[in-house]
């Protein structure tokens, strides 16, 4: 079939408060930049045709070279919350892009085959959330830290990105979150809020999040076994 072409958003506007004021997309992981490392299979792919990159004010003005090497990569100014980076960026994906992929800047061991997952979903009309199942017993606790619920494991899935959906899908979710004043940490969520089918697609445990020093560790000590 015909290809589908696919844009890419990536919300790396945040100030990296967790990581003691360093940007986590900047981090050295491996000899480069985590975002660097993040942005790479999604320009391996022929079928991304845009990558909008929501980056801090001062990173808009004086961006890294390395950034824009790529032709395909855009920049715009991040947002308060991640959801208005998110907006940001879809306001800069041109409408014929008929996917968009949704992707934390702080995700740089995401594969090949989680990514091609994601976009197959998306191909098919529905959106879709690379998530792992939960290995670990959750609780539910009350503010006073008291147990209210355990609940069934065999149900619970821990969400990674990317989310893919169909463009036309996120858009109108994102314009009428706006119009009532809803904040949503994550895509999925407000599609589903608006009627859209939202399915999870097998990620990976090493598919992680770098938000504190120890995942630079985590992340380094994986790549170092993916590459040896």
């Amino acid at each position: 079939g015909r290809a589908v072409s696919v844009a890419v958003v990536i919300p790396a506007g945040g100030a990296g408060s967790r990581m003691g004021g360093v940007r986590k997309p900047l981090l050295q992981l491996g000899g480069e930049p985590v975002l660097a490392r993040t942005l790479r299979p999604f320009l391996a792919r022929h079928d991304v045709a845009w990558v909008v990159v929501a980056v801090p004010r001062d990173m808009l003005d004086d961006p890294p070279a390395w950034l824009l090497a790529d032709a395909r990569v855009a920049l715009v100014e991040g947002g308060a919350e991640r959801s208005d980076s998110v907006r940001n960026a879809l306001g800069a994906v041109p409408a014929e892009a008929e996917i968009v992929l949704v992707h934390d800047a702080a995700r740089p061991l995401v594969t090949h085959e989680i990514i091609e997952r994601c976009v197959a979903a998306a191909r098919d009309g529905r959106s879709a959330v690379a998530a792992i199942r939960v290995v670990d017993t959750i609780k539910e606790v009350d503010e006073g830290g008291r147990i209210v619920a355990t609940p069934d494991r065999r149900r619970l899935w821990a969400a990674q990105t990317p989310q893919a959906f169909p463009a036309a899908m996120l858009r109108r979710a994102h314009a009428r979150a706006r119009e009532e004043r809803i904040g949503a940490t994550d895509d999925a969520a407000l599609v589903a809020r608006y009627g859209g089918t939202v399915v999870v697609v097998e990620g990976a445990p090493e598919n992680l999040k770098i938000t504190t020093p120890a995942d630079v560790a985590l992340a380094e000590a994986l790549l170092e076994r993916a590459f040896s």
